[in-house]
Order: structure tokens, then sequence, then C-alpha cells
């Protein structure tokens, strides 16, 4: 099963150009079959630009993951401990096998209804949206 994020434009090119190897969340998927992530790209470029496989999720309070993940986490700790003000518990997802869309696809005109998710929503074959 996969999973579509959201992702700020920024940080999707810090994960394209490797330097950011973790995504960084507050809440993770509920659904152990989730196994590949679908990157949504944000506005302005509003565009389903590529996927990768779940390697590891970490669960772990902020400045623990963060000791373990900063050396690829592509943020600042202020950003990161801005993100995570006031959390006990904070996540990372590992991102392997990244793959970019040659063409990436545009989910408003592949799908009337799409509304991009706030965090991320489960994908399954009843969606019009056709990612690899």
């Amino acid at each position: 099963m996969k999973a579509l994020l959201s992702i700020k434009p920024e940080f999707v090119e810090k994960i394209f150009s490797g330097e950011k190897l973790f995504e960084y969340r507050k809440a993770v998927f509920k659904r152990p079959e989730v196994q590949t992530v679908v990157i949504y790209s944000t506005m302005p470029e509003g565009k389903i630009v590529g996927e990768f496989k779940i390697g590891h999720i970490w669960a772990k309070h902020p400045e623990e993951l963060w000791e373990q993940t900063k050396q690829a986490s592509g943020i600042n700790k202020k950003f990161f401990d801005e993100y995570f003000i006031n959390r006990d518990m904070a996540y990372a997802i590992e991102i392997k096998d990244l793959k970019r869309y040659e063409q990436p696809i545009d989910p408003y005109k592949e799908d009337s209804g799409f509304k991009a998710p706030q965090s991320f929503k489960y994908l399954d074959f009843s969606s019009n949206l056709c990612v690899n």
C-alpha cells in the first residue's frame, strides 16, 4: 500500500539531492501495510513528483531522534525544534529507493476531486491518480 505525503518544494529538492534522507512527522501511518510514500510537492508546484520505499520509521523523543538523524536531516536544529515544540514523540521516515517521476503528475487534472492532504493520505486502487 502507498501513502501520499505533502512535502514543501524546498524539502522535496533536498530529498532528490540526497541531502535529506529522513522525512520528519508529528504523526505517521497507522496501517502497517504502507510500504511506499508518494511525494506530493505542495504549492506553488502542486504536483506528484516521485516516490520512495520506507526504510525504517523511527519513533523517539525529539532530542534523541535529532541526535540519531541530524547528519542526513536536510534541516537545521532550530527548524527541527520549532516543528516538534512541546512534543514527547517525534517520527522520522527513512527514505530508501527514491524514484523521481520523469513526468510529474498534476493531481488536479487526473482527479477533479483531488484535495492535497494536510499531512498524508492513504492511496488505494479506487483513486483516479495513476501513480506507478
